[in-house]
């Protein structure tokens, strides 16, 4: 008998030590401070939404352009190499020779990032995507040492995967002779007449792209991507990277296939490239004028490459931003039109035409949802239970928590899981450590042996995580 207490006793208190982190969790939940210590401490698994450029801190982008003595705009604090012919241009030095440097960094911190902002005196959209064309050209010639921070920063804060949006790549395609296919596109777009886009796309990359198009993309991947990786050593037994190509929405319609195919070439032709995106303010005019086109020319892509992951920014959308009637149907064409296989952001949700129905089909299909907290509160002011992550839990659809853009936001990925348990009463550890869990699964990493590897390694770093933790 006594034997059979012990037994039964040392059992309960390994369910309790097995428990520990999810009932420390509930005692925790409303303290910042003890949240963001757990969190810290946490296995985080990967980053799948994730902007290479916006996720470098303003600082060391800044202290190279000032290396480098670049030109200054002291009115809008762009910078640039070479002075342009018009704007109020100095140089670095010539500022610090004025004693005045100390005063244009803390300007600079303000316009390339959210520090320090006031919620008043400027829009906070438009401080967002604004950023990313003044701090720019102070990264060309810095990928390197932008990946090793992203890299170092992550290991310090347990996450052991990046999938970053990397760069669009430098066609050297002409389609100068081609603009008059913008106008027929757009003409058939406006029609919903998908065969006869197809149709006009198939004459757009049979005689321009299918052969011109692979030697950009091999370009890219090897001279650019790969050597980059290579040399850095960027992968190693804790921690693994894997880039995206992307495109931009306000281009021209040729312009932007053109791009996309090469960024479908090159995601088909490389381990290193994941997958492809599409990026820029969705609420522009272009990008809101040209959706529907651009879900079909990835649609078309597919048909092409169809073993080529993507993910697409859809649903970065709120009342107010645009009409209501321009929320229904965004992430309805991502996924349905477009066959996404992840969906970035997806705020809009609530208001998208039959989204019962479009969660379910979300789910069923495994199509996972990139839910960026911090982003979602400072570019659209949706937070709370304005945001739909609790639509998407309640059809369970596959959801990963992801930064967005850690720099310009000034946010790392604990505070996200922060703010998710903070904010979601309902969010469990158990469902916490599934999202890390989806964040390896969902991933667009084409070799099997990386992603079995990554699942392995978290077991092992939630295993250590959890057999150490103080039960309280």
């Amino acid at each position: 008998m006594k034997l059979i207490y012990t037994l039964l006793f040392s059992a309960m208190l390994n369910l309790s030590y097995s428990q520990s982190p999810s009932l420390y969790l509930e005692k925790i939940r409303n303290n910042e401070a003890e949240l963001t210590a757990f969190f810290s401490q946490m296995p985080k698994g990967g980053d799948l939404h994730h902007h290479f450029s916006g996720s470098i801190y303003a600082e060391p982008m800044l202290e190279d352009a000032i290396t480098e003595d670049f030109y200054l705009n002291t009115t809008t604090m762009e910078v640039l190499k070479e002075k342009p012919a018009t704007g109020t241009w100095e140089k670095f030095s010539a500022i610090a020779n004025r004693g005045e440097l100390g005063v244009y960094k803390q300007k600079i911190m303000e316009k390339w990032s959210v520090k320090d902002y006031n919620h008043v005196s400027y829009p906070s959209d438009k401080l967002f995507f604004e950023s990313f064309g003044k701090f720019s050209p102070a990264i060309v010639g810095h990928f390197g040492e932008g990946l090793l921070e992203l890299k170092n920063r992550a290991i310090k804060e347990n996450v052991s995967y990046i999938e970053t949006e990397f760069s669009t790549i430098p066609s050297k395609i002409n389609t100068a002779d081609l603009f008059g296919f913008n106008t027929q596109l757009r003409q058939l777009a406006n029609n919903r007449n998908e065969k006869g886009v197809k149709s006009l796309l198939d004459t757009l990359y049979s005689t321009m792209l299918k052969r011109d198009a692979a030697a950009d993309a091999n370009d890219f991947n090897t001279n650019f991507v790969a050597k980059l990786h290579t040399d850095l050593k960027i992968d190693d037994e804790r921690f693994t990277m894997r880039y995206q190509n992307f495109v931009l929405r306000f281009m021209e319609p040729v312009d932007l296939f053109k791009n996309l195919v090469v960024a479908f070439i090159s995601a088909d032709s490389s381990p290193l490239m994941a997958g492809v995106n599409i990026v820029s303010p969705e609420d522009g005019e272009t990008s809101m004028k040209d959706y529907w086109l651009h879900m079909v020319m990835f649609n078309y892509c597919h048909t092409k490459f169809p073993d080529v992951k993507y993910s697409m920014h859809a649903g970065e959308l709120t009342l107010g931003l645009v009409q209501p009637e321009d929320l229904t149907s965004h992430i309805n064409d991502a996924v349905y039109t477009a066959g996404a296989n992840r969906i970035g952001h997806g705020v809009d949700m609530a208001y998208e035409a039959k989204s019962y129905d479009l969660l379910r089909y979300m789910a069923k299909n495994k199509v996972a949802i990139e839910i960026n907290l911090v982003s979602n509160e400072f570019i659209l002011k949706v937070k709370e239970n304005r945001h739909p992550i609790s639509l998407y839990r309640a059809f369970n659809v596959p959801i990963v928590i992801s930064t967005d853009d850690a720099g310009i936001l000034r946010t790392n990925m604990t505070e996200q899981y922060v703010l998710l348990t903070k904010r979601y009463k309902d969010v469990s550890y158990a469902d916490i450590k599934q999202y890390v869990y989806n964040s390896i699964n969902y991933s667009f990493i084409q070799d099997e042996k990386v992603k079995k590897q990554l699942l392995k390694d978290l077991d092992l770093r939630f295993k250590n995580f959890e057999a150490n933790f103080p039960l309280k």
